[in-house]
């Protein structure tokens, strides 16, 4: 099982790096790349199952994590999923493929706000 959590884990960090990578190469277009939409899902499916298997086999009381912090990172995520899906829907939408700055400088901001507290909230 730690094997399986531990593939989770790497997709977890790949969905925030196609997130906040996605993010920080669109920063001089109107646009924003359609992959940090998936980047956003991959993360928090990927979070959930790291928790759902971490419960469940191999986290004893000591060394789980604290659920409040996972419920921080549970709702930020959920925000740069909803955001990220309207963007990608604002970019259908317009025939420039422009994104509103407030929705795309939110996901950006939210990701690292997200790793902020992945890192050092213990």
């Amino acid at each position: 099982m730690e094997y399986l959590y531990n593939v989770f884990v790497a997709l977890h960090f790949v969905g925030w790096a196609i997130v906040l990578g996605g993010y920080l190469a669109s920063l001089r277009s109107p646009g924003l790349y359609k992959g940090v939409f998936h980047g956003a899902l991959t993360a928090l499916v990927a979070g959930v199952a790291m928790v759902g298997i971490g419960e469940t086999s191999f986290w004893s009381e000591d060394e789980a994590p604290v659920m409040a912090k996972i419920g921080v990172k549970l709702v930020v995520a959920l925000v740069i999923a909803v955001l990220a899906f309207v963007a990608k829907r604002q970019a259908a939408k317009a025939s420039d493929g422009a994104v509103a700055p407030g929705v795309k400088h939110a996901i950006g901001g939210l990701t690292l706000v997200n790793i902020l507290v992945a890192v050092f909230w213990n």
